[in-house]
């Protein structure tokens, strides 16, 4: 195929440059150049024939074409931190049907395409996909672009890549090629996806806006060539991994009051470094309890920071296995969060010491697309929530709408609660008005605001207990009756809700229990025995991992050999502190399971078990250890 993750170092404006000047067409284009026929001249004249028409050639067959209007099979990508908000519609355009692509921010679309629903048990046949793409600018403008089609392969949906572009207006559209090589097939019921994304779009480099992205004319092949059927009724079922919004935060914090490092997007091979100097609101960001998160892709999955002009030394900060603790990554292995307390323990406590500029570096080819500098804060979960009824609504910029607060709402509002807003805004922020309240007209969470800004990540909006009565006052009843909704751009609101906040902890140095990988029903406990390094790995600040899902949500530990007794660790309304669990990660810290199970991990027992209050499956284990730990 391909460069396995490895990034495009030449952009396509320098392409279409090259391309002017030569006249000729890139190695490895699928269109082969027509030779001019020569032209010969004769003593005498002969009549010139009546010229030929030709029929317009038909279209190749696809396996999708839109023109039954279905586009339930695709869904917006948006795990990357610089994905694009996209809307996606079946319009008409060049003389058919084809899916349309909007890019409504401005960042790199991303659409996913779920080979394994068409196709069923034949993805498995899948040797390539071809596709045929156009852009356009609202002004009438051609820009070369250039994409990438990332292939999600096998059981652990592996992703590798392959380039694609659309150079030349007159071969607009171009058609898009994804391989499968040896090692990449695609397996039945593992997941499988495609996902064409828009790295590189010259005509917003030029100030004519985002290009509107054209997809039509899928064809999956089989090796042969041959065309594969799809089932194009089907709707889109997001593998594991897989979210339709917001950013993949496992074992990570949320960062608030961010800045960004504008201009931060750089490239390298591995153990090569690039960077920039950091401007002076980076510098000042830089205060303990900080966080410096580097949005990437890497052919090894890791990141770090290089510090080349500490006084203390040319220091690599997170590296894994290096000096000081690693970086802390999500499991998408797209983002890298480096705390701090680590570029202090090693560059000294005063930032004035520490260079002029940050790079980054990696042990394989790499790529960022961004840098910020912002407050740590928790990654919230709920437990034992409560729906505000009917809240759905939705207002411009700055403007306020919302509801009076049911009893039940209220009687969820005490001390250790968050409020969670499910949304989406024109500008990724939301908060809570609360007009009514006797200390006065109130918005909590609002970033640069009154007290502290709520946690958000584009799709949740997280405010606790604790920010309202700052501002409020400790008596519920004085709160008043309405709570409203607000954010700095136009925004809607799907749902709100009040539970038990729970938050998941940052974490590094994660062990692997091998094999963990189980299901059951409802009430029901499979596990394992745990190996030493599992043991040994349980130490006080250390958390356990559980990548799953179930039906409602839920998932804890169980610990059946305990020396204290048959244990449910984490189960909401249990024994002990409910665990943090989200719906595909929860956590459980050492001390939960010392609270219920004791000190001397010698007495829990040999075995480890995970149970939840409907159907499960539980996809990996892991033990990390958090940042108070280290």
């Amino acid at each position: 195929m391909k460069n396995k993750k490895l990034l495009a170092s030449l952009l396509a404006g320098a392409m279409v440059l090259s391309l002017a000047a030569c006249g000729e067409e890139p190695s490895g284009g699928s269109v082969e150049e027509s030779t001019p026929e020569v032209q010969q001249s004769s003593a005498e004249a002969e009549p010139t024939p009546e010229p030929a028409v030709e029929p317009a050639p038909e279209a190749a067959p696809a396996s999708i074409d839109f023109e039954d209007g279905n586009m339930g099979f695709v869904a917006p990508y948006m795990q990357m931190a610089n994905a694009a908000d996209i809307e996606l519609a079946v319009v008409d355009y060049n003389g058919s049907k084809a899916l349309e692509v909007k890019n409504l921010s401005g960042d790199v679309p991303y659409v996913a395409i779920d080979a394994t629903s068409l196709l069923g048990a034949d993805v498995a046949k899948v040797a390539s996909m071809e596709a045929d793409v156009a852009v356009t600018y609202e002004n009438g403008t051609f820009n070369a672009v250039e994409g990438r089609i990332l292939a999600w392969s096998g059981e652990d949906r592996n992703e590798t890549y392959d380039n694609w572009s659309v150079y030349l207006e007159s071969r607009n559209p171009n058609t898009a090629v994804a391989k499968l090589d040896e090692g990449e097939e695609f397996v039945a019921d593992a997941g499988n996806i495609f996902i064409l994304n828009l790295t590189t779009d010259n005509g917003k480099n030029d100030g004519n806006g985002n290009a509107t992205m054209y997809i039509d004319n899928i064809r999956f092949l089989d090796a042969s060539g041959n065309l594969l059927t799809a089932d194009t009724t089907v709707a889109f079922v997001a593998p594991e991994g897989f979210e339709s919004s917001g950013v993949d935060l496992s074992n990570l914090a949320a960062v608030t009051d961010a800045v960004n490092f504008e201009g931060f997007a750089a490239s390298a091979g591995g153990w090569a470094q690039a960077g920039f100097t950091m401007p002076q609101e980076i510098i000042d960001a830089l205060v303990p309890g900080s966080v410096v998160e580097i949005s990437y892709s890497s052919e090894n999955g890791d990141m770090w920071i290089v510090m080349n002009e500490a006084a203390a030394g040319w220091m690599r900060v997170g590296q894994p296995g290096g000096e000081g603790t690693p970086a802390y990554y999500n499991n998408s292995k797209n983002v890298a969060q480096i705390t701090y307390e680590q570029l202090a323990a090693l560059c000294g406590d005063d930032v004035s010491t520490w260079g002029s500029t940050m790079q980054c570096e990696a042990s394989g080819a790499w790529e960022v697309f961004s840098v910020k500098v912002g407050q740590a804060a928790p990654v919230y979960a709920l437990s034992n929530a409560v729906d505000f009824e009917g809240f759905a609504t939705s207002a411009g910029g700055w403007a306020q709408a919302g509801f009076t607060m049911p009893q039940e709402i209220i009687d969820a509002l005490v001390p250790g609660s968050v409020v969670e807003i499910s949304y989406s805004s024109e500008n990724n922020d939301m908060w809570i008005v609360m007009n009514e309240a006797a200390a006065g007209w109130m918005r909590v969470g609002q970033p640069g605001g009154e007290g502290t800004p709520a946690v958000t990540d584009g799709s949740k909006s997280y405010i606790t207990y604790e920010q309202l009565a700052a501002l409020c006052g400790d008596d519920v009843s004085t709160w008043g009756s309405t709570m409203q909704c607000e954010a700095s751009g136009a925004w809607e609101v799907y749902s709100v809700r009040v539970g038990t906040a729970s938050s998941f902890k940052m974490n590094n140095n994660q062990v692997n229990f091998e094999g963990f990988a189980t299901s059951a029903g409802g009430w029901a406990q499979e596990g394992f025995d745990m190996p030493q390094e599992i043991i040994d790995a349980l130490v006080p600040g250390s958390v356990v991992n559980i990548s799953y899902t179930s039906e409602d949500g839920t998932m804890w530990i169980v610990m059946p050999d305990a020396a204290a007794g048959w244990m449910r660790v984490g189960q909401p309304g249990g024994e002990g502190t409910p665990g943090a669990a989200n719906g595909s990660i929860c956590q459980i810290t050492y001390e939960q399971i010392a609270a219920l199970c004791g000190e001397d991990k010698s007495t829990w027992g040999a075995r480890m078990q995970c149970e939840a209050q409907s159907a499960w499956e539980v996809y990996g284990v892991t033990v990390g250890q958090a940042p108070d730990a280290e």
